[in-house]
């Protein structure tokens, strides 16, 4: 549940890439893609699930530039470790856990819902000036 920003290097067995516009629409687009996805891998996930949708949702919202798209990205390596990523063209607006928020406060919540899934993730700088922000989900945790 660590913030790392270590490259994993370890063999994939599945890979997918969709690019989509940096739209609301996509957020719902890329999450329906993900679990499409990952249940032709024979993986269920609703914490993947919970995962793409933040991190697109804070692309969209946090990573936008008019005209330019966003990437979504999965891999499975072969101890069954599922990293999601998402590339957005703003690399000079680094994601962070913010102080606590209010309770009714209506954002602010999204990397904590991803560091609660996630076994670890961080952000990495991508050619154009752009970033990827990353989560990587082992087997069994946030899974019922």
């Amino acid at each position: 549940m660590s913030q790392d920003l270590q490259p994993r290097v370890t063999r994939t067995t599945d890979l997918f890439t969709a690019q989509l516009c940096a739209s609301r629409r996509s957020v719902r687009v890329a999450r329906l893609l993900a679990e499409q996805e990952l249940a032709a891998w024979g993986v269920k996930s609703e914490a993947a699930a919970h995962v793409v949708a933040e991190l697109v949702a804070n692309a969209v919202l946090h990573g936008r530039v008019r005209g330019r798209d966003f990437r979504l990205r999965l891999m499975r390596f072969a101890d069954g470790t599922l990293r999601v990523e998402v590339t957005d063209p703003r690399g000079d607006r680094v994601p962070r856990i913010p102080d606590p928020v209010a309770a009714y406060a209506e954002s602010g919540r999204g990397l904590r819902i991803v560091a609660a899934y996630a076994e670890r993730w961080g952000v990495e700088k991508a050619p154009a000036g752009a970033k990827i922000v990353w989560a990587e989900l082992v087997p069994g945790r946030g899974d019922a």
